[in-house]
């Protein structure tokens, strides 16, 4: 195989099937994938709702501390599943590659979705490759699918979160986006790496816990502050945010202070946040720190009647003052994911 990648790579030749067959087939190997038919004949799903989500993936740099393309596709893609409910189980998997994306790039973003398809449990059963001309692209994109099913007895939907509710954080919020920002300014954090990984194993234990979950959600592009905007508008009540519960690593803020940016808003690739009946709180969060990416798990703000809300999302500062967290005016980091 040629040290980069040809047009023809992307053309259905001879070319395409070495691509095919020496790199894609290796790292992802699975009977479904073995076939190589044009489409993935898969078995009868088990009981339940099947959910499916699609997703493209643009992130700059295509690697960063804790995570690559690769691996950030397959993990969003499980992640989107995860906090519907779903059991994530069969991904598909296509990449858009830039004429002279180099051979060795590509094998670690392949090695990357691998590992993280390994870590959550699904398989990557399909996949596509194209290339456009040199100056067309920006040396990968990927683009994802993803079937899961949900069990017969859960229900999440943002309609059933009302007043008396908390917010639990499954971690630390921002890091993912602030080692992208600290990439693209030559910054060196050397404690700093990306929250990027599966959530599914995280949800199950919250789901386990016997918690009363009303729904969750990862919070990536544009951060917690834009999830609770959104929950809020849906379910018509007021959330209120605790500053002083809310986990920002001190190498997450020090990014942000540097380019006045506030973490609420940046992006996490690895977190989840749900809306839980406060009963049940505790016990979830117990739930979530005993696993590794739960460990600073914490109760965040609560749900409040829109009535007594003075607007839809609210932070209370250490300082005690309260003041509205609204939706984004603009773009604050492009390609995040």
């Amino acid at each position: 195989m040629d040290e980069t990648i040809l047009l023809a790579h992307g053309g259905g030749g001879r070319l395409t099937g070495q691509l095919v067959s020496e790199l894609f087939v290796p790292a992802l190997d699975n009977p479904w994938l073995r076939t190589m038919s044009d489409a993935a004949v898969l078995p009868p799903l088990p009981a339940g709702r099947p959910a499916l989500t699609t997703d493209g993936f643009v992130v700059d740099p295509l690697e960063f501390p804790g995570g690559d393309l690769g691996y950030l596709s397959v993990c969003g893609t499980v992640n989107d599943l995860a906090v519907a409910g779903a059991i994530p189980l069969w991904l598909t998997w296509a990449l858009i590659l830039e004429e002279g994306c180099s051979r060795e790039l590509l094998t670690r973003l392949t090695a990357g979705a691998a590992r993280a398809a390994g870590e959550a449990g699904v398989t990557i059963v399909a996949g596509d490759t194209k290339v456009v001309p040199r100056g067309k692209g920006d040396r990968a994109f990927a683009v994802t699918s993803g079937l899961g099913v949900v069990p017969p007895d859960r229900e999440l939907g943002d309609a059933r979160v009302t007043p008396g509710d908390v917010l639990v954080s499954s971690g630390s919020l921002g890091d993912h986006g602030a080692v992208i920002l600290a990439c693209r300014h030559g910054m060196v954090l050397r404690d700093l790496v990306s929250d990027c990984s599966p959530v599914s194993d995280l949800v199950g234990l919250a789901f386990a816990s016997g918690a009363a979950i009303r729904v969750a959600h990862d919070p990536t592009r544009g951060g917690v502050a834009t999830v609770c905007n959104e929950v809020a508008l849906r379910a018509r009540v007021g959330i209120e945010l605790d500053e002083d519960a809310i986990h920002v690593r001190e190498e997450t803020r020090g990014v942000c202070d540097l380019l006045g940016l506030d973490p609420l808003y940046l992006a996490c690739e690895g977190r989840v946040i749900f809306f839980v009946a406060a009963d049940d709180a505790a016990g979830l969060v117990a739930a979530l720190r005993a696993h590794p990416n739960g460990c600073n798990a914490s109760v965040i703000g609560a749900v409040i009647s829109r009535d007594r809300a003075m607007a839809p999302v609210v932070l209370r500062t250490a300082g005690r003052g309260v003041h509205p967290l609204d939706y984004l005016s603009g773009i604050e980091l492009p390609r995040i994911c």
